[in-house]
């Protein structure tokens, strides 16, 4: 067993090499910065990424960095979308700057023992039957290495997708917006939130010690990948205002668009892709660390079962089918959060309106608060079954063990399967060697809502579950471990 390198030291690539750090994987981190970018490209977690970190024991680190806030938008600022009314335990978004994500996830990944190479480039890789050779560059000095997968978490342009040849389809530009972190000279001239003007709206976040401006380009660039500069950025504010703002200090200017595309494969042989190498989409939202954190969590369980050897057929596979149509419905909600949001086709104006009208039900507005947050994510669980836990993630219940006060999210910290019994079921027979060993059993003392048996996955989603009011036969019990946790 050689171990997995992962290239790219962002959300996904830290989060994933945490979760095979937990699992006992020796994982090397590469990212080709010399040092973590201070560019901060977002601002929230949300609501399912808070659930996945308390999973790991890690959720109040983020949690004491900044203020939550019990709403967000999904189209009309003006009709923000109520997160209590979700099922879930983190009813909020959480203010906090990637940055500070990824410092954090980064203290985390040091603590279990893995450091980030800086300034090491993947260049180059071989794949044969039995692993990867990569070559990495540093400082000009190629390395290679031999691994047993090779885990791309490099970005939208990542270089892992393009070496290994993996179509990344979908739909082009079809509208520009530019961003400026700046300050203005005369704060109380420039309102934060959605700023009305004479043609158009401008979005103005409040940042410590400055602000985020974003707008939308009237026009296509010329060239999309030339700098935003300050002079063109305080143009295009004064002409969508119809006033002037005087900024000053410039610490980050872009340009951004409503581009969405998504790998074809996120497994292709022993190469793999999670987080923005495997998807980009419109900005709509703030999803782009929550995603790759979701796409992280799911995989990483899988990808050590498979280095171990005891996998059963067609687990890594599994990441592809369930993170990819995830990834797909987050395509098609942010572009219909980018076709709708304010300052888009006026043509679409009455449907705006109808979509707000709609948004302000109960239903429909738990409805788009979860599938814009994931909260509502539901994997096949690959048995019948018509409990509303069944695929997705297992509620955190209050428990008692062996006496003991606990929830299921502390007993999911090690990051392992996990099975729960009132006593009335016990796991079946594996054959010796097969991983079904592998499985935490703890018997509850107090079950939940008559709770007979529970089987859970280490990324926290149901695979099984039997109550007294609906009994499951032991079959199905022995088709999901062997489906997820045993090579028989």
């Amino acid at each position: 067993m050689n171990g997995v390198m992962v290239a790219g030291a962002g959300p996904a690539g830290l989060m994933l090499a945490a979760e095979l750090a937990l699992a006992g994987i020796e994982v090397t981190v590469v990212d080709r910065l010399p040092r973590r970018s201070p560019i901060c490209r977002g601002f929230t977690l949300n609501p399912r990424s808070l659930e996945i970190l308390d999973r790991r024991g890690i959720a109040d680190r983020f949690l004491a960095e900044g203020p939550t806030v019990p709403y967000a938008m999904f189209t009309d600022p003006r009709r923000p979308l109520d997160l209590g009314a979700m099922d879930t335990d983190h009813p909020y978004m959480l203010g906090i700057p990637q940055t500070r994500v990824e410092e954090l996830l980064e203290e985390w990944l040091a603590e279990l023992g893995v450091t980030v190479r800086w300034g090491h480039e993947v260049v180059g890789f071989e794949e044969d039957d039995d692993g990867v050779t990569v070559t990495v560059a540093a400082d000009g000095t190629p390395e290679r290495a031999r691994v047993d997968h090779l885990v791309g978490c490099d970005g939208s342009r990542s270089t892992v997708r393009k070496l290994a040849g993996i179509g990344f389809p979908g739909t082009p530009p079809g509208k520009f917006g530019v961003l400026a972190d700046v300050e203005p000279a005369d704060p109380s001239a420039l309102p934060f939130g959605a700023v009305q003007g004479e043609h158009g709206t401008a979005f103005v976040i409040p940042r410590p010690g400055y602000v985020r401006i974003i707008l939308d380009e009237p026009d296509p660039p010329a060239d999309r990948d030339a700098p935003v500069r300050l002079d063109y950025f305080q143009k295009l504010l004064d002409a969508t205002l119809g006033r002037r703002v005087d900024l000053t200090a410039p610490r980050w200017l872009t340009r951004f668009s409503d581009a969405a595309r998504q790998a074809d494969r996120y497994v292709a042989g022993r190469i793999v892709l999670a987080g923005d190498a495997a998807h980009i989409h419109p900005p709509a939202g703030a999803l782009g660390v929550n995603v790759a954190l979701a796409d992280a969590v799911n995989l990483g369980w899988k990808l050590a079962a498979t280095v171990r050897g005891h996998a059963p057929s067609g687990l890594l596979d599994s990441y592809h089918r369930e993170r990819h149509e995830a990834g797909a419905r987050v395509l098609r909600t942010t572009r219909a959060q980018a076709l709708l949001g304010p300052g888009g086709d006026p043509g679409l104006d009455p449907v705006r309106d109808l979509f707000g009208d709609l948004a302000e039900l109960p239903s429909v507005g738990r409805h788009l608060a979860e599938t814009m947050t994931g909260v509502n994510t539901r994997y096949d669980p690959g048995i019948p079954g018509t409990h509303p836990w069944l695929g997705r993630l297992t509620p955190n219940l209050d428990l008692t063990v062996d006496g003991r006060r606990t929830s299921v999210a502390e007993l999911l910290r090690p990051a392992r399967p996990l099975f729960l019994t009132s006593g009335m079921r016990a796991l079946p027979d594996l054959p010796a060697g097969s991983g079904g060993g592998s499985v935490d059993v703890h018997r509850v003392d107090a079950p939940h809502n008559g709770l007979e048996g529970l089987l859970i996955r280490p990324d926290g989603h149901t695979a099984w579950v039997s109550t007294a009011a609906d009994p499951q036969p032991d079959h199905t019990l022995v088709t999901a471990l062997t489906t997820w946790f045993a090579s028989v």
